[in-house]
């Protein structure tokens, strides 16, 4: 066999490959509005945090920072 007929055979295949790719899919272009129904580039939604859950979080940073800085003081020039 010629390596230029193997290629050729090799781009063919891809080509079919391709051609049911987009009939799976079920469109032509891959808009995002249909890639999103897949689940694989599904938006990711946040988050929501309480109001006490972020003050736990600022207390316990702000003893964080409290013993550092008793830890670190400035050395007088």
């Amino acid at each position: 066999m010629d390596i230029k007929t193997v290629i050729a055979e090799v781009e063919a295949e891809i080509s079919r490959l391709h051609e049911v790719k987009r009939l799976l899919i079920g469109t032509d272009r891959g808009s995002p509005s249909t890639s999103f129904k897949y689940g694989a580039n599904k938006p990711k939604t946040r988050r929501k945090m309480s109001a006490a859950a972020k003050a736990r979080i600022r207390e316990a940073q702000k003893k964080r920072w409290a013993e550092w800085h008793k830890t670190h003081k400035k050395k007088a020039a």
